[in-house]
């Protein structure tokens, strides 16, 4: 396995601060994302990299593991464990070798993996590495259950993603990671979720929250006043003197709740009287009479 240097790939100096981290994760990873992207293999290649530096540096235990032991981070784990076994109990023939002892991390993989002579005593298998990605979405694209397709690693994997998903939610695609070590089992691959912010609904839970303007004369008079929704266009009955700011519930119309078939939350609707104004010589007489009675 070739060395990959994490913290070149995020632009980094290996005494970054985690803010720092953070931060240059986000700058690369919207510079070279597919949707921005398309069709440049490059640019995709370049991404999951960038994931994959992220996914190990922003992890305090894991980014310890690799600036300890470099390209062999993944089985630091196995290689403390192994050193703890033969300090408790070596064998004639191991100390014949110098043990764990006079070794080092490299020379454990060269024993484990081939390369070893006969200090190589047997193959183990190894999980592959876990990859994660981020999937940048808006509200109306988590309205409804659809299926996207990405490129992990450079293979296209087809995905469902279920009704009413929150921003900063993850899920687990089993297997997409990397491929295992001496027939080990492939990793797994983390998709963390992000939605934009929409522009006129505002998503609280399974609530959704919108402001509609209300004229003058219907908040007066009463009347009728068709609004969108997330699904369509409805109809509501706008009862006389009503006063701008006065809430209005309509139940069910709010966002799916995840994974509950035909469950929903409510849709808050806050009116906003708006007043006319550049008025005519007409109409401003008519409010002056207004006033007088």
């Amino acid at each position: 396995m070739d060395y990959v240097d994490y913290y070149k790939i995020l632009e980094l100096k290996k005494d970054a601060t985690a803010d720092e981290i953070k931060k240059a994760y986000r700058k690369l990873a919207r510079k070279y994302h597919p949707d921005l992207n398309p069709n440049n293999e490059e640019a995709n290649k370049k991404f999951q990299q960038i994931n994959e530096a992220n996914e190990v540096l922003s992890d305090p235990v894991k980014r310890k593991k690799y600036d300890q032991h470099g390209k062999d981070w993944q089985h630091a784990d196995q290689f403390n464990q192994q050193r703890q076994n033969q300090s408790r109990g070596r064998n004639s023939e191991y100390d014949a070798f110098g043990g764990f002892g006079g070794g080092d991390f490299s020379d454990f993989f060269s024993s484990m993996f081939g390369g070893g002579g006969a200090r190589s005593s047997g193959k183990s298998p190894f999980k592959g590495q876990d990859f994660t990605a981020e999937l940048q979405l808006n509200l109306l694209d988590v309205y409804t259950t659809h299926k996207q397709t990405l490129t992990v690693n450079g293979k296209q994997v087809r995905i469902t993603i279920p009704a009413g998903v929150e921003n900063g939610q993850k899920i687990k695609l089993p297997s997409y990671g990397s491929a295992g070590v001496n027939n080990g089992p492939p990793g797994d691959l983390f998709i963390t979720f992000t939605i934009a912010d929409d522009p006129k609904f505002k998503r609280k839970g399974n609530d959704i929250y919108v402001n509609e303007e209300l004229n003058l004369y219907t908040a007066i008079l009463g009347g009728e006043k068709i609004v969108e929704t997330l699904n369509g266009k409805v109809k509501l009955n706008v009862p006389a003197g009503t006063q701008s700011d006065a809430s209005l519930r309509l139940k069910g119309k709010g966002f799916p709740l995840y994974k509950k078939e035909n469950q929903f939350g409510d849709l808050y609707i806050k009116w906003q009287v708006k007043v006319p104004t550049n008025l005519s010589n007409e109409q401003k007489e008519l409010f002056e009479k207004l006033s007088k009675l």
